[in-house]
């Protein structure tokens, strides 16, 4: 097998990679954030040595000399003293030691970040957050992750597997989680794009799918509206707990299914939002879109990649 080997304190780019739960995203990220190169493909279903072998393609297609590092972000609480994907709810990965496999295989610092850390730190680093001390970051995907800026730097939590904002119970013995989560009542199970696409069939029958229901909405179907605002009172009664928690600045939406369905969710969460949570925090927070899109999970990832470098993990 061929082992790549770059330089590693001179080169100016990082690729990011944005592993999902139907994708991988990965990207050549300069360090001012912006994105050089772009790469898509599928994620696998089927075994972690599918995922792994993937991965390892999406990064060879971008690999050249340029790149001094490499940053991923995962769906899964990550045990960064071992460099490990502890487990991820919508994937077959399970305490894959992520970080040592691809710096054995390309030869360059590896960085490795929860998903929605990632996307965090690339709002703060390149998009919303910007100038900010004090962020929370909620992407909507397939299920619901969460990263914070707390004080200046990213909040990780004990050995980075903390964080997890979308397994925050907010009904009590609620709705089943998704995957391989054992509790209820979360807020993935309320806002994530599997759980709306489960209310879209409900109502529409069982073609529909989040973004078919984003399509009525913007048709102007009164029912899809109306189960679109009750998706955004259920994200204004986590981010409301978040606020009075951790006392942003800006709570920022992201990930595919937040980005496209915000105008519509937005109203009703800050609504929501605003009534949940205390003073001072209730005045000082607004909400926000994600400035990078569905492209802040790769390049925060690719901040976590020159984090690494610098640290020469």
């Amino acid at each position: 097998m061929r082992r790549f080997t770059v330089p590693t304190v001179q080169a100016g780019h990082a690729i990011g990679v944005d592993l999902g739960g139907t994708k991988i995203l990965a990207g050549v990220v300069a360090r001012d954030g912006s994105v050089v190169r772009r790469h898509e493909r599928a994620t696998p279903q089927d075994s972690q040595e599918h995922v792994l072998a993937e991965l390892e393609a999406a990064i060879a297609e971008l690999l050249d000399e340029s790149v001094g590092a490499v940053g991923f972000g995962a769906p899964s609480p990550i045990d960064q003293g071992r460099g490990v994907v502890v487990r991820c709810v919508n994937l077959p990965m399970e305490d894959a030691p992520l970080r040592d496999h691809m710096r054995d295989r390309f030869g360059v610092p590896v960085g490795l970040d929860n998903d929605a850390n990632a996307a965090a730190v690339g709002e703060w680093r390149a998009g919303a957050g910007q100038g900010m001390d004090d962020l929370v970051i909620l992407t909507l995907g397939t299920g619901v992750g969460g990263g914070v800026v707390s004080g200046g730097s990213p909040f990780r939590g004990r050995n980075g597997a903390g964080v997890e904002l979308g397994h925050t119970v907010i009904v009590h013995d609620g709705r089943p989680c998704h995957g391989a989560c054992t509790g209820r009542g979360h807020l993935e199970s309320y806002v994530s794009g599997k759980a709306v696409t489960a209310a879209a069939q409900e109502e529409f029958g069982p073609s529909a799918d989040a973004h078919r229901l984003i399509r009525l909405a913007n048709e102007g179907d009164a029912r899809a509206c109306e189960l679109l605002a009750e998706v955004g009172r259920y994200l204004g009664s986590g981010i409301g707990s978040f606020v009075n928690v951790f006392g942003p600045q800006l709570v920022v939406l992201g990930g595919g299914f937040g980005v496209a369905a915000y105008d519509y969710l937005v109203a009703p969460a800050e609504e929501v939002m605003r009534r949940e949570a205390l003073e001072p925090m209730r005045s000082a927070v607004r909400l926000g879109r994600a400035e990078l899109g569905t492209a802040a999970g790769l390049i925060g990832a690719a901040f976590v990649g020159f984090e690494a470098a610098s640290f020469g993990l």
